[in-house]
């Protein structure tokens, strides 16, 4: 089978959905099927040359591409010209998340090709987004009626990577109209040396060396309640005197400044580690490494950290508004709460108070949570069986 992605940016500075494209694809050419990426970024880009598949750049370069609101969105007459010539190449397309003009550009190019688009929302409809941004979802209601609702109502499928995703997107705008599926997502599983992973963590940390350690790794970004993290570690930080935390991740707000004066505030700034972004084995070590990981998110569709934390066996704490997090309950692989500090906090502590016996038997859980659901390998298969029915239907 041969599929097109369409996507604002194969960049992995931004995070998203790229990574997961990049790793599915990779399985799926174990088989002798193809992936191609058709993006949003500059003709030319680095990020797109770079890419493990063949990826077609088509987007503005304009140095105006960031000021300009239709250069903003990623308008380019290139997208729907590229699709009428290209895309009839492909068995099927499939359109990854919403509002910038990957999406509605598709749909103008292949609403009466014959060709069938499915659109993976990523959360992107989460309720969250309209009470957090409301001017936003202002302006997002007067175009989701106008055009976006269209990209949804006349897919193949809209696919969703949790039933907690599915039930939440059409509380956000309406009209909503949709065909939607529930498809597996995860991360892929990981293999390397355990000694060699943690040494090169030990490499890039080494204040770390002989402490006990959380981990968070992901975005640094007021959604993920980093605040709340700071101030959980803080209150319990003499009762637990041996952990240190480890920020891991991009700054891509310019928020960590304001979380490094918080934790000086609060007297912990010596106890906090921020490595910046880290990959590799640096980051697999960092896995291997740490009592438990924590991602106390606002909202998170997904979260491929804490399906690659599970992997490894590392126990996790997420709050409620991570959207597996039922599932992860009802596994046992972890200890869900809600995303306030009082919740936060006393996870914390009940996390660092377990005994070796009970943290164990929750890391044996986090395996067979992965190994159930979250591992990459099955569920890219699943999917590809999944759209081979979907198109072969008339």
């Amino acid at each position: 089978m041969k599929v097109l992605h369409v996507i604002a940016s194969v960049d992995r500075r931004g995070g998203g959905p790229i990574e997961g494209v990049f790793s599915s694809s990779a399985i799926w050419s174990k088989y002798g099927h193809e992936r191609h990426i058709l993006c949003l970024d500059p003709i030319g880009a680095s990020c797109a040359h770079e890419a493990p598949i063949p990826t077609f750049a088509v987007g503005s370069g304009s140095p105006l591409r960031r000021i300009l609101p239709w250069l903003r969105y990623g308008y380019t007459p290139n997208l729907g010209r590229w699709l009428r010539i290209y895309a009839g190449n492909y068995d099927a397309v499939i359109i990854n998340g919403l509002w910038n003009y990957s999406s509605f550009g598709s749909w103008r190019a292949l609403r009466d090709s014959g060709i069938p688009y499915f659109v993976f929302t990523h959360g992107m409809l989460d309720p969250w987004f309209n009470k957090t941004y409301p001017i936003k979802t202002f302006f997002k209601s007067i175009f989701w009626r106008m055009f976006e609702h269209k990209v949804l109502r006349d897919a193949r499928g809209v696919l969703f990577t949790s039933e907690e995703e599915r039930e939440l997107a059409p509380r956000s705008f309406s009209p909503y109209s949709a065909n939607p599926f529930v498809v597996g997502y995860g991360a892929c599983d990981v293999d390397g040396d355990p000694a060699e992973q943690r040494a090169a963590f030990m490499a890039k940390v080494p204040d770390v060396k002989d402490r006990k350690l959380i981990l968070f790794l992901s975005r640094i970004h007021p959604k993920k309640g980093v605040d709340l993290l700071i101030r959980a570690f803080a209150r319990h930080a003499l009762q637990f005197c041996d952990i240190d935390l480890v920020i891991a991740g991009p700054d891509q707000t310019g928020w960590k400044s304001s979380l490094q004066k918080l934790a000086a505030e609060l007297g912990v700034a010596d106890r906090i580690h921020w490595p910046g972004m880290l990959s590799g084995d640096a980051k697999w070590g960092a896995f291997r490494s740490s009592e438990f990981f924590i991602l106390p998110s606002h909202q998170e569709n997904f979260g491929i950290v804490v399906a690659e934390a599970l992997a490894l066996g590392v126990p996790v704490l997420i709050t409620n508004k991570v959207n597996i997090w039922r599932e992860i309950e009802a596994d046992g692989a972890g200890l869900v709460v809600c995303d306030d500090i009082e919740a936060v906090s006393a996870g914390w502590q009940k996390m660092c108070a377990m005994s070796r016996k009970e943290r164990g038997e929750m890391s044996s859980k986090a395996r067979a949570s992965f190994e159930k659901r979250y591992d990459l390998e099955r569920n890219a298969m699943d999917l590809l069986d999944f759209l081979i029915g979907m198109t072969s239907r008339s």
